[in-house]
């Protein structure tokens, strides 16, 4: 329904009102072209509340609303698994707490371990018998007592003993035992069943995996861990409307305040929905997301040659084509523009246009009346 200017709207105004719709219906049949003039005068264009303004310079674009999700980049994840099979003593930590770097998660019995750690002993065990035997044989054959044969065999048995050592250290090692574990154990070659696991990195528990009293396997997973700062944006964006993104390219966020700037635009088109992943990262109020979530997102495009920003309103269609009203000499004329992105309340256009124009942004609801009923 057409709007009546407010100054109209009281009893009484209304033959006004249809003696100037008449008017602008019934202008003469000259107005064949979009650049005819359309005659109104200043007091019919009050009279229908048409408002003109320059447009502005465009730069960018703003894509309409998609949804996106939020992500933990993936050099800021961790998973803790347990490197040998055992049976969890306890869960130290749960999902959502804040940890530090070497924090003890969790602490595990296992057999598996105290073999491990007996292999460690018994190799460090021989390859002291043959560092002795080393010596001995090396003093030897200084005296000339044995062939420098027998002297060569030592050292060979020494070295494959000491690798021998170093792999079973390695190995514990993997299973978890700090190195001050390891020195501990050489000296007091006391076993112990119980190992401890820490945390990688400082971050958040994400998600606690397992239970207190559970048999697990090597390898299983204990936690997920992540550093919340940055944040990624995942966005499915349809392989057509790619044009103008790229990387450094803000991503708004309207509902939550914030923004963020694309890292990444994707070169596969995904078959379930012919979308392309564009990644965005955010870093100011990254804490006020979380992993899982999902948000409204605009993304910012280039705009393509020279553009300009108007109101939507402003915005006139006819068969196909979209048009504005520029403000003349003695009323209006209907300039076709192409319409390149339709914002939240504006559009970004481009045609012959200039920031010295005047355009009608209200009331331009009467003036398409005008100007295809004087077309007719």
């Amino acid at each position: 329904m057409t709007a009546i200017h407010p100054r109209l709207s009281a009893t009484g105004s209304r033959p006004l009102h249809r003696l100037l719709l008449g008017a602008l219906l019934t202008l003469p049949a000259m107005l064949g072209t979009a650049a005819d003039l359309i005659p109104i005068d200043a007091v019919q264009q009050a009279a229908f509340g048409i408002v003109s303004s320059a447009p502005i310079p465009a730069t960018e674009t703003l894509t309409r609303r998609y949804p996106a999700e939020v992500t933990v980049p993936n050099p800021q994840m961790r998973v803790v698994a347990t490197p040998q099979s055992g049976v969890i003593e306890a869960l130290l930590v749960a999902e959502g707490e804040q940890v530090s770097v070497g924090q003890v998660l969790a602490e595990l019995r296992s057999p598996e371990l105290v073999d491990a750690q007996s292999q460690y002993l018994e190799a460090l065990t021989r390859l002291a018998l043959s560092e002795r035997e080393l010596a001995r044989d090396q003093m030897l054959h200084r005296e000339g007592v044995i062939a420098e044969r027998r002297l060569l065999e030592s050292q060979s048995r020494q070295r494959e003993l000491a690798t021998v050592a170093d792999q079973r250290r390695q190995l514990l090692e993997l299973a978890g035992l700090t190195t001050e574990e390891i020195e501990t154990l050489a000296g007091s070659r006391r076993l112990t069943p119980r190992l401890q696991l820490r945390a990688p990195i400082a971050g958040v528990v994400l998600e606690q995996l397992v239970n207190t009293g559970q048999a697990i396997a090597s390898a299983t997973p204990l936690y997920r861990i992540a550093r919340l700062d940055p944040l990624w944006l995942e966005i499915h964006v349809p392989v057509d409307r790619l044009a103008g993104l790229g990387e450094g390219a803000r991503v708004l966020l309207p509902r939550e305040g914030m923004e963020g700037v694309i890292v990444t635009v994707g070169r596969m088109t995904h078959g379930q929905d012919q979308g392309v992943l564009v990644r965005a990262e955010v870093r100011e109020g990254a804490e006020r997301l979380r992993p899982g979530q999902f948000v409204e997102v605009q993304l910012s495009a280039t705009a393509a040659g020279e553009a300009w920003r108007i109101p939507l309103a402003a915005l006139v269609r006819h068969a196909s084509e979209s048009y504005l009203f520029l403000v003349r000499d003695g009323g209006f004329t209907a300039q076709p523009v192409k319409v390149l992105a339709e914002e939240e309340t504006d559009a970004v256009v481009t045609g012959e246009l200039s920031g010295t124009d005047q355009i009608a942004i209200s009331g331009v609801v009467a003036l398409k009346a005008a100007w295809l009923g004087g077309a007719e």
